[in-house]
């Protein structure tokens, strides 16, 4: 067990295994179930850790759905304070890209696998991890569903905001456009499959705001109509004010309703999906 686990709760530190998934740190938190568990694969935001948060995690262990929780490139254990500034951004989202199916070939080939049902994958992030799972459902891939927060898929607007409804803010750092591009998934659509997608944020968000993600949103809605897809399979959930820090950093006082959104939907999308019955049904 890593130290680094021992301040979890215990009802979650009992089922949680410290892993290095292609040279990523990861908590693999897995239910005590009798059948594998679906699995959503989940990235913090930037400057926290994959321990944070535990609330979550403990959610899904206990509706059935496991948990692998992703340091982000310079975060957690492979602590490096440089990638944590603002202008490494970009450095961060485009290495755990890169990472994100290296890590589930490692977590196929785990000792643990066998509890793992890997027909039915999620992913998610927030804020910074987000983006990060945003841009991979751009490509091929296995995940059934998703679920963001506090996160924008439109890149190029978070950075440098033109709508008249986005009071953007004075953002640290001047990224390229050029550089932004490859990362941006409002550039990359065409490969999109129409997954449900659950997107949560505060109207008031000071660091990501909204009005981007709004119009990501919608742009993803019209691809699901163009593709013959339910455009309603994108729920998108906001709430004026949550009181959370910079209205960001997690929901506030909304912050269990969000979390239990979060797990209704992955119990429903990994579960119901044509895929059996929840547990103990």
């Amino acid at each position: 067990m890593s130290d680094r686990f021992s301040s979890l709760p215990s009802s979650l530190e009992r089922v949680a295994t410290h892993a290095e998934l292609a040279g990523v740190p990861a908590m693999l938190a897995i239910p005590e179930n009798d059948r594998p568990s679906p699995l959503v694969l989940w990235m913090h935001g930037r400057t926290a850790h994959k321990e944070l948060d535990p609330g979550r995690y403990l959610r899904w262990i206990r509706s059935g759905v496991a948990a692998c929780a992703l340091d982000l490139p310079g975060h957690g254990e492979r602590l490096d304070e440089d990638l944590q500034k603002p202008d490494r951004t970009l450095d961060v989202l485009a290495q755990m890209f890169d990472e994100i199916d290296g890590v589930l070939d490692a977590l196929r080939a785990h000792e643990l696998a066998p509890s793992i049902d890997f027909e039915r994958l999620g992913i998610g992030g927030m804020s910074a991890g987000g983006m990060a799972a945003l841009r991979r459902l751009c490509d091929e891939h296995p995940f059934r569903c998703a679920a963001v927060e506090a996160t924008t898929g439109w890149l190029g607007e978070l950075y440098h905001p033109k709508l008249p409804d986005n009071p953007g803010r004075p953002w640290p750092v001047d990224h390229d456009p050029e550089r932004i591009s490859p990362l941006d998934p409002y550039e990359h659509l065409e490969g999109w499959r129409p997954i449900p997608l659950l997107a949560l944020h505060s109207e008031a968000d000071e660091l990501v705001p909204l009005a981007g993600q709004r119009v990501f949103i919608e742009r993803v809605r019209e691809r699901y109509t163009g593709l013959g897809a339910d455009p309603e399979r994108v729920t998108l959930k906001t709430w004026d004010r949550t009181g959370a820090p910079s209205e960001h950093i997690g929901f506030g006082k909304m912050s269990n309703e969000a979390k239990n959104l979060q797990t209704d939907f992955f119990t429903e999308h990994l579960f119901r999906d044509g895929l059996g019955d929840l547990p103990n049904d």
